[in-house]
C-alpha cells in the first residue's frame, strides 16, 4: 500500500518573522527621525542667521539717516527700515544693546549646532577684546558673544 503523506502549506508569517519586521523598521524610522531633527535644527539656525543679516541692514540704513543707532529693534519697524520684526523660530528674542554714545551696536542670538558660521562672527567679549567690543560687557548687553551665540558688531 501506498501512503500518501499529507502536506500542508502554511499560508501567513511566524510570530518571530514578524517581530523581526517590525524592529527592523522601529530601527530605521529612528534613523530617519534623527536626521529629520537634525535638519530642522539646521533650517532653524539658517533663519536665525538671515533674519540677523536683515537686522544688520536695516541697522546700518538706520545710522545713515539718523547718526546714530537704535535704542531698540522695535524702532527699525516703527521707522520703516524692516517691514515686521524678525521671529526666532522658537521665540527666543534677539539680543541688542547699543554703546553709551549710539556709535556702535552688539547683537545675537544663540544658535541650536555648532558649525563653520561660529567661526566667523564676532565673539565680543570686553573682557578679551575690549578695543573690538568697545566696552560691551554682559552687564551692558545682557549677554556674552561666546559661543554658541552668533553674534554681530558694526
Amino acid at each position: 500500500m501506498f501512503c500518501k503523506k499529507n502536506k500542508q502549506i502554511k499560508g501567513g508569517f511566524t510570530l518571530v518573522e514578524l517581530l523581526v519586521v517590525i524592529a527592523i523598521i522601529g530601527l530605521l524610522s529612528s534613523v530617519v527621525l534623527a536626521s529629520l531633527n537634525s535638519a530642522r535644527e539646521k533650517g532653524r539656525d539658517a533663519s536665525r542667521i538671515g533674519d540677523m543679516s536683515q537686522i544688520r541692514i536695516a541697522l546700518e540704513l538706520y545710522f545713515d539717516d539718523n547718526e546714530s543707532y537704535p535704542a531698540g529693534l522695535a524702532d527699525l519697524v516703527t521707522d520703516g527700515f524692516l517691514p515686521v520684526a524678525p521671529d526666532d523660530p522658537t521665540g527666543v528674542a534677539y539680543s541688542y544693546a547699543i554703546s553709551s554714545d549710539g556709535l556702535a551696536y552688539h547683537l545675537g542670538i544663540e544658535l541650536e549646532g555648532s558649525g563653520s558660521v561660529l567661526d566667523g562672527d564676532a565673539d565680543c567679549n570686553s573682557e578679551t577684546t575690549p578695543t573690538v567690543c568697545r566696552g560691551f560687557s554682559t552687564e551692558t548687553t545682557g549677554f556674552l558673544g561666546a559661543d554658541p551665540v552668533y553674534d554681530l558688531i558694526p
